[in-house]
């Protein structure tokens, strides 16, 4: 498979997960996902940026892409983008509670972590559906195109005052 078209073909199929990262960043706030509680080191367990309101707008959101998507691209299975947002929201919440485990505070950095654990969870969870889809050139394509994208995407949401922090 030619490298432009692998490329293509790797963001149609994580985007809903994209979705599903980023649309939070937007429509979130309000009541902390883990409702202001400390895990068992008294620290937060993924802390005050991680809301029920991110979480469920960016499952609905990356949902509705999948199946839009399933539509246009002709996907096996059209419930492939629940899954992918899903996974994407699990994979960003493995980090959050990885990052209180270190002590950094919600907005904090921790490079390679923050660009990938979406997309890892993103790809483990969508794994039952799409096994016959996702190769492991498709999985090393959108593992090797999302850190900088990432970075891209939070660089403008950042300018636009929609970040605290340019990460």
């Amino acid at each position: 498979m030619e490298l432009a078209q692998l490329v293509i073909e790797a963001l149609v199929f994580i985007f809903p997960a994209y979705c599903a990262n980023a649309i939070p960043v937007v429509a979130g706030g309000g009541l902390p996902l883990d409702f202001g509680r400390k895990f068992i080191d008294g620290k937060p367990i993924f802390g005050k940026n991680k809301t029920v309101r991110g979480f469920f707008s960016g499952l609905v959101v990356g949902t509705a892409v999948g199946l839009v998507e399933s539509v246009f691209f002709n996907y096996p299975v059209p419930f492939g983008g629940l899954l992918l947002s899903l996974g994407a929201l699990f994979g960003d919440l493995t980090g959050a509670f990885t990052k209180r485990r270190l002590g950094l505070s919600p907005g904090d950095s921790l490079p390679v972590v923050d660009q990938v654990d979406f997309i890892i969870g993103a790809i483990l969870f969508s794994l039952p559906l799409y096994l016959q889809m996702l190769t492991w050139e498709l999985a090393i394509t959108v593992s090797i195109v999302t850190p900088p994208i990432h970075l891209l995407t939070n660089f403008v949401a950042y300018k636009l005052g929609l970040k605290g922090n340019p990460w």
